[in-house]
């Protein structure tokens, strides 16, 4: 958590690191990048790394899509449903994990369209749930009254009453000065989002009763159900652990079933990421933007892609997704996560069925180098 926290905190310090500057960062990429016909999205957790490990000979695979002088050679960015710190510090910490220089254009996380409702809770007080620093995800988004589910609750006297049997030290928000028990306590939450997958279940289950069933105001009487939002619906996913750990998705069917037992109005609630079909086309104009971004004459997210590869290892999330996305969408299922099976997924069966990313990528250059020496 102190290598998160030291990520999260460094990223602030770049806030003015937008994503236009981003596209920026670019400068040096290869001329071959701008003609390129395809690009690639890698889904992260059991395709490129377990856990903080590399895995499926990620880093070799990956080095194949730069030049010789480190320029990308072929467009390609992280598209997972994982999250909880910012673009720019999950960058920093992947180009340091594969030796590679990543742009925070390159990472889309399940939270990255959480920024498109800054215009409509940018000023309202809003609670941040998740691992890593999700109050500091939001505030580099332009939330400026988010507070973190760590912080909020702590205002509370006795709102979770295992409290006093929980071990563990609990930090405050790292990008400002904790505010005023009695400011938190008089402010309506006007929206709760789930950045990041929550660490303590059994509190943050209670908050959030608390607040979605009082119109965000805990201990107050029933009120209109403040608006409920989670980065992803992932059920599971893979660790360095044998089998799948529990995910969003699992949080997300625990709160709603006891919310529903405990308030006479069903939950609602908007999910994001992956397989939501609106999440690959936002893939596709980012990687025509880091294609595009050194064409002088051409306008940003204008280059045409001929394919499109999604490489990943949850039939029910990466390929799915890919498949009712559609052309010009190709999926690669890997057996290095949650997929491990001997032959093609029986419900959402993949294009391609590999053992690792390396053997992903070697066929995608071999499969593009054939295409090309046909049109030549």
């Amino acid at each position: 958590m102190n290598h998160l926290r030291t990520l999260a905190r460094n990223s602030l310090r770049r806030r003015d690191f937008t994503l236009r500057s981003s596209s920026r960062s670019f400068s040096n990429l290869s001329p071959e990048s701008n003609r390129s016909s395809y690009g690639i999205a890698f889904d992260i957790d059991g395709v490129i790394l377990l856990g903080s490990s590399p895995v499926g000979g990620s880093p070799a695979a990956l080095r194949r899509l730069y030049d010789d002088s480190g320029a990308l050679k072929i467009p390609f960015l992280f598209l997972t449903n994982g999250g909880g710190l910012p673009e720019s510090a999950r960058a920093s910490e992947m180009s340091h994990l594969l030796g590679l220089d990543v742009s925070p254009l390159q990472m889309i996380q399940a939270h990255s369209p959480f920024r498109k409702l800054v215009n409509r809770f940018g000023n309202e007080l809003v609670v941040a749930a998740g691992k890593g620093e999700p109050a500091v995800v939001m505030s580099n988004y332009g939330f400026k009254n988010v507070i973190s589910m760590d912080e909020y609750a702590s205002c509370f006297d006795h709102i979770d009453p295992l409290a006093p049997y929980k071990k563990w030290m609990i930090g405050e928000d790292g990008h400002k000065e904790p505010r005023s028990r009695e400011n938190v306590l008089s402010q309506r939450v006007h929206a709760a989002f789930i950045v990041s997958d929550p660490v303590d279940w059994s509190r943050d289950i209670q908050v959030l009763c608390d607040i979605l069933r009082t119109g965000g105001l805990p201990g107050k009487e029933i009120g209109p159900q403040p608006h409920l939002y989670f980065a992803n619906d992932d059920l599971d996913y893979q660790t360095p652990f044998p089998t799948e750990r529990l995910g969003m998705g699992a949080f997300r069917i625990a709160l709603e079933s006891i919310f529903n037992r405990v308030h006479d109005v069903p939950l609602e609630y908007t999910s994001f990421g992956k397989p939501n079909p609106s999440v690959f086309k936002n893939a596709e104009d980012v990687l025509k933007e880091i294609a595009s971004s050194t064409n002088s004459h051409s306008k940003s997210g204008s280059h045409h892609f001929r394919t499109l590869y999604m490489i990943g290892d949850n039939p029910k999330i990466d390929i799915r997704g890919a498949r009712q996305a559609g052309n010009p969408w190709f999926s690669i299922l890997t057996r290095t996560g949650v997929f491990k099976g001997k032959n093609n997924h029986a419900e959402f069966p993949a294009d391609l069925v590999v053992d690792t990313v390396e053997e992903a990528v070697d066929f995608i250059l071999t499969r593009e180098s054939a295409k090309q020496s046909l049109l030549d």
